[in-house]
């Protein structure tokens, strides 16, 4: 019985039925595991967060803040960042080391083969390289972009991780095919990295807008600009010449400007001249491989001499010198003569009746001492000074004013006679002859600020930067001359379409800045050209003209006078 009982009873436990139904239930939860699991381990809310590249702070080491941005921003395969290949010396092998590569090897010809390829693909994949101040990989002090495009996604990303990098001094862009829109992006990244990047290269980047001028704002910080090779022509170059300066404007931080392989023709040409005008903080400019022809070298060489002024230039000139009169007026302590409210008349004329109380007392306690004709003497002398105070309201803002202490001054019979000159006064008429007297009056501010050197206000006022037009000008037969661009040191003219006529306008010019520099007593300030190349142009090299300006360039060259001087010390120790 208990055998029978233990049969049926363990069919209940058989192993057919029993397996069938749990294989049935582990089949149907395998498949609700499979298709519940996606959920359940990969949550997609937790990995969106992370991922954002807003939340991610940069650390300062770019290749590390590069490959994690764009892995953020969705990037599966972007440019890696590498330091830039520097320039291998040339090799020259030796006896021993030829005596140990042989050629014939079969293993060596493999690797070779297998790295010049590795070689080749790296060369052509797209990389940021980048130049290091110290081997940190934290001093990133340039980087170079060539030959692959950077979309406004890469300039976003450059956004977040280039102001960090707080060495960056260069950004130099070579066929990244740039166009208006990103070169706008680009601008608003450069401004993020204002506090230190000062040279910008934008090569092979042509655009149809020609919007390069944006680069040189007046809010730019850029020192170094570089537009080769953008196909920019002349109305490209007005756009320029207008950046540099205008009549109301003028770009202050620009030191190095290169449009070299271009299409700027003698229109455009006449366009940079007309920027040179009245810019006086560009020193490098480069217009190689373009098509200058005579009349654009006319144009640029006239406005390195003395230039005649356009009659708008005259008018700003003149609203300009009035403008600093009356600021020098409000500044000067003879401004309370003036005064329109009768408190400043009230304080004027309670200085004068004090100081003539001082004269009075001391007048009459020298009296008493001094016998009566030295004494008839004196006050000769002080109706004198009398007569030039109240002639004194007519000077010229740029004059010096007689000052309190003169009265008493004149008392002891020191007598100033200042020089008067006619001025404008507001609501006074003058005639034609008093108008051109003006304008060499003011010219003199150097020496007006020497004599009112005392005054605080004038002082601060002389360092500031003075407007070209309020240079020292000169008057010929009617008409006023500035004295020229003498700012720019170098000027590159190189393979244009310059023929000998445009050579004779370099040479005056040439021969007009050596009297300048000869002339000038004071070493420091701007003299002239340093370099001028205008090689490889419609003319013959034994061109008298250009041999008399070669003659004439080379004692200014600092380059050559160096090199002259290292031969001179190697022969004569």
């Amino acid at each position: 019985m208990s055998s029978e009982q233990s049969a049926p009873g363990a069919s209940p436990r058989a192993p057919r039925p029993g397996t069938q139904k749990s294989s049935g239930v582990v089949t149907k939860k395998g498949e609700r595991a499979a298709k519940e699991k996606p959920a359940t381990v990969l949550p997609p809310v937790g990995e969106e967060e992370p991922k954002n590249p807003e939340e991610y702070q940069c650390s300062g080491v770019l290749e590390i803040d590069f490959a994690e941005l764009c892995t953020r921003s969705g990037y599966t395969d972007f440019p890696k960042v590498v330091n830039r290949p520097r320039p291998h010396p040339p090799f020259v092998p030796s006896a021993s080391l030829s005596e140990k590569v042989t050629p014939e090897d079969p293993r060596l010809s493999g690797s070779c083969s297998l790295n010049s390829l590795e070689s080749k693909y790296v060369f052509f994949r797209p990389t940021i390289q980048v130049e290091l101040e110290q081997e940190d990989s934290k001093s990133v002090k340039e980087i170079y972009i060539r030959g692959w495009k950077v979309e406004e996604r890469i300039l976003g990303i450059f956004s977040k991780c280039l102001p960090p990098l707080t060495q960056l001094q260069a950004i130099n862009l070579w066929k990244v095919g740039l166009t208006d829109k990103t070169l706008t992006t680009f601008i608003d990244l450069l401004h993020l990295c204002s506090s230190t990047l000062r040279k910008v290269s934008l090569e092979g980047n042509p655009l149809p807008e020609q919007s390069y001028h944006k680069l040189m704002a007046l809010d730019s910080t850029i020192a170094h600009l570089s537009l080769r090779n953008n196909n920019i022509d002349d109305r490209g170059a007005q756009l320029l010449g207008q950046a540099l300066s205008t009549l109301h404007s003028s770009n202050r931080t620009l030191v190095s400007l290169n449009l070299g392989f271009n299409h700027i023709g003698d229109e455009g040409a006449g366009y940079i001249a007309d920027g040179l005008r009245l810019n006086r903080s560009l020193l490098w400019l480069s217009l190689a491989h373009n098509r200058i022809q005579d009349k654009g070298a006319l144009k640029l060489a006239e406005v390195l001499r003395p230039f005649e002024l356009t009659h708008t230039e005259v008018v700003e000139r003149r609203r300009l010198l009035l403008e600093k009169g009356t600021q020098e007026r409000s500044r000067s302590p003879s401004s309370s003569r003036h005064g329109d409210s009768k408190t400043d008349r009230e304080k004027s004329q309670m200085v004068g009746i004090s100081n003539s109380a001082l004269v009075d007392k001391t007048d009459k306690t020298q009296a008493m001492k001094t016998p009566k004709g030295l004494g008839k003497k004196k006050e000769k002398s002080w109706e004198l000074t009398k007569k030039e105070e109240k002639s004194g309201a007519g000077q010229s803002p740029t004059q010096g004013t007689p000052k309190k202490d003169d009265a008493t001054k004149a008392g002891k019979g020191k007598v100033t006679i200042p020089e008067q000159k006619p001025s404008k006064i507001k609501g006074i008429k003058i005639g034609s002859r008093e108008k051109r007297s003006l304008l060499p009056e003011s010219e003199h501010l150097g020496q007006s600020l020497e004599h009112s050197r005392q005054s605080k206000h004038l002082v601060v006022e002389a360092t500031e930067v003075i407007n070209p037009l309020l240079e020292p000008v000169e008057h010929r037969a009617g008409k006023v001359f500035m004295p020229g661009n003498k700012v720019l040191l170098h000027l590159n003219l190189l393979r244009n379409r310059i023929t000998e006529v445009g050579l004779e306008g370099f040479l005056a010019t040439v021969q007009h800045q050596l009297q300048f520099s000869k002339a000038k007593s004071v070493s420091k300030g701007p003299v002239g050209l340093l370099w001028l190349s205008l090689a490889k142009n419609c003319f013959a090299p034994q061109c008298p003209a250009y041999a008399k300006i070669q003659e004439l360039m080379l004692p200014r060259d600092p380059i050559k006078v160096k090199l002259r001087e290292d031969e001179a010390m190697a022969f004569f120790p």
